[in-house]
């Protein structure tokens, strides 16, 4: 068991991930050929000679871990993530492989829920590694027909700290506005940018802090102002008015901010389904949504009201073992009757964790947001129950 380190000290962890064809293959050969002075180990689930250029590879393909020309290394998940974590951390601290991050590239097929869960169940690869961020390639020419067909692209969206659209050039400006707009309503606390991966600048997929609990949560405003064009008004619950503007969402330091330690308390939580994305026809929309029926979606609560922090960790603790694996990521700033300084909390399906934040000014507005996502939620519900855990 390895003694908690200071995150400065921890291996930074991104997760690549995009449906088959995205491009991040594309994307993982040019990080590992021009991205000089970091050493990367990168773990892949499916590892063949399609995946890394052979003039990078020193030895032959049968290793489970492979050395490349530039001191790099690749190595392939065979059976437990978990395992193949803790085999490079400690050849890694014998001195066996030198890296300074780590990149794990899902499948095309993979749900990166479960990847995402590694880094909060196992208190060694807590204390080791930091989960970064969550990076999902989108193909804008096949983008729209593969969330169509296949709810594992969707939850690749609804999981990303970073969006990433390739193959822009294959498609008309309204073609790629109608698929950044759906994407905008199934993660409105992503950032989304159209790539070339020749021009790419790689400094964007690495220290995003997407997993960092921390006063910062972004939403897209064409999320919010779809949501409500007359939005500002002070309504105490969900969906919609903060102007801010998007980016990371999260924090996750490894804080453990979800596993399943104690720090539960003043999490919050709850999450709603394609409500505030497009598409439940009940729901008052003002805005013209796009005609896909998403499994995945996403909402805001808002509330000027402080909550009730016993009766917000009951509803809390409830509403995770009913609804836990349909909540993919969730985020709030909370303001609680009783504590003067703003509560962080996040999580990742049922794990989820809290801890005080800044304290509050004396001339500040205390306020709750929170930003939720994840499939066929229904959004009253966690909408009602938010509501009664206000303090009266």
């Amino acid at each position: 068991m390895n003694s908690p380190r200071n995150p400065d000290q921890m291996v930074p962890v991104t997760v690549l991930t995009g449906f088959l064809g995205a491009g991040k293959t594309t994307l993982l050969k040019r990080i590992l050929t021009e991205y000089h002075g970091k050493r990367i180990a990168v773990i892949e689930n499916e590892f063949g000679p399609e995946s890394i250029d052979n003039d990078l590879l020193v030895t032959d393909h049968e290793e489970e871990i492979i050395e490349l020309s530039n001191g790099c290394v690749c190595c392939t998940v065979r059976g437990d993530l978990m395992r193949t974590l803790n085999d490079l951390r400690t050849r890694r601290q014998a001195g066996e492989l030198n890296f300074e991050r780590v990149i794990i590239e899902t499948t095309g097929m993979a749900n990166p829920g479960p990847v995402c869960q590694t880094f909060f169940m196992d208190d060694d690869i807590a204390d080791y590694y930091r989960l970064d961020a969550v990076v999902t390639v989108v193909d804008a020419k096949h983008g729209m027909e593969t969330l169509d067909t296949q709810e594992e692209a969707q939850k690749q969206v609804g999981f990303a700290d970073r969006i990433l659209v390739s193959k822009k050039d294959l498609v008309t400006e309204a073609e790629y506005a109608a698929l950044r707009r759906r994407i905008v309503h199934m993660n409105p606390r992503a950032s989304i940018e159209a790539v070339h991966f020749g021009e790419t600048d790689l400094k964007q997929l690495i220290d995003i802090s997407g997993f960092n609990l921390n006063t910062i949560l972004d939403i897209d405003p064409e999320f919010l102002s779809d949501e409500h064009p007359d939005a500002a008004h002070d309504h105490d619950h969900a969906t919609c008015t903060d102007p801010t503007h998007h980016h990371h969402d999260h924090g996750h330091d490894h804080d453990h901010a979800t596993c399943g330690h104690d720090h539960s308390h003043d999490h919050d939580h709850g999450h709603a389904h394609d409500a505030a994305t497009c598409t439940d026809p009940t729901h008052h929309h003002h805005a013209p949504k796009p005609a896909h029926n998403d499994e995945i979606g996403a909402f805001v609560f808002k509330s000027n009201k402080p909550f009730d922090p016993e009766r917000l960790e009951e509803f809390l603790g409830g509403v995770v073992q009913v609804y836990g694996p349909d909540l993919l990521r969730y985020k709030g700033i909370l303001y609680m009757k009783g504590i003067n300084r703003r509560m962080l909390f996040q999580g990742v399906h049922q794990m989820m964790g809290a801890e005080p934040g800044k304290p509050w000014l004396a001339n500040e507005k205390k306020t709750t947001k929170m930003v939720f996502i994840g499939r066929k939620l229904p959004q009253d519900i966690f909408t009602k129950g938010l509501e009664q855990c206000l303090a009266k």
